[in-house]
């Protein structure tokens, strides 16, 4: 029997929003940064080689590299040490984390972006505003046990969601069905995960319509 191939997935994706030096707290960071017209993008590519690894990892865990901009840092500086993690399970078993963490220098200072989508459904239709909010930190070091030194609030668009969505691939697949198949693994690991947090049949019918269209979409683009 021939070993079965492995393939991957990736994307890219854009998020930004207010964020402010001097805030310890997200929500306060996107205050102080919209009174003082400052904001935060993070450009990221999401590498996930082995589809079966990623969802059987109980972290669910891939690579995030990419660059960094902030107005009084100025940019694009390039990521380091960059990690993602999408639904990974928290001490809250009704609560799961998207992890969006990287690394950059700034003047010869080490700085550690730290920032989690919070997938929680605690109030009627918040699966769109749960899984596109980015409640971010901004760390001095080389990860997030460092000091606090900024905060904000990012955020994914229709217009970046359309554009990521443009960017999905399946790595590694030598042939059609190879690429089907590792896009129903990661599409059917993403509805699962919404089926069991939000565990309305409302929203299985949604979701499994909507990746549909979408798998639907993404190999018209591919022809």
């Amino acid at each position: 029997m021939a070993d079965q191939q492995v393939t991957g997935i990736k994307f890219s994706e854009k998020m930004e929003g207010p964020f402010a030096l001097g805030a310890t707290e997200p929500d306060q960071g996107k205050k102080k940064g919209k009174a003082d017209n400052t904001k935060m993008v993070m450009r990221g590519t999401i590498a996930i080689d082995d589809i079966d690894q990623f969802i059987a990892d109980s972290d669910h865990e891939g690579e995030l590299t990419g660059t960094i901009e902030f107005t009084p840092f100025g940019g694009p500086k390039p990521s380091k040490n960059g990690v993602f993690k999408l639904f990974s399970p928290t001490s809250d078993p009704k609560l799961r984390e998207m992890v969006y963490e990287m690394g950059f220098e700034h003047e010869g200072q080490e700085y550690y972006m730290a920032g989690a989508k919070h997938v929680k459904h605690d109030r009627m239709f918040d699966l769109w505003a749960d899984t596109t909010t980015l409640f971010t930190t901004l760390h001095e070091g080389s990860d997030k046990s460092g000091p606090i030194v900024g905060a904000g609030v990012l955020s994914l668009g229709i217009l970046d969601l359309k554009s990521m969505l443009s960017t999905f691939e399946v790595t590694d697949a030598d042939n059609p069905g190879e690429w089907s198949v590792g896009a129903l693994k990661f599409f059917a690991f993403f509805l699962g995960a919404v089926v069991k947090l939000y565990k309305s049949p409302l929203f299985v019918g949604m979701i499994l319509r909507t990746c549909l269209r979408i798998m639907h979409w993404i190999r018209g683009r591919r022809a």
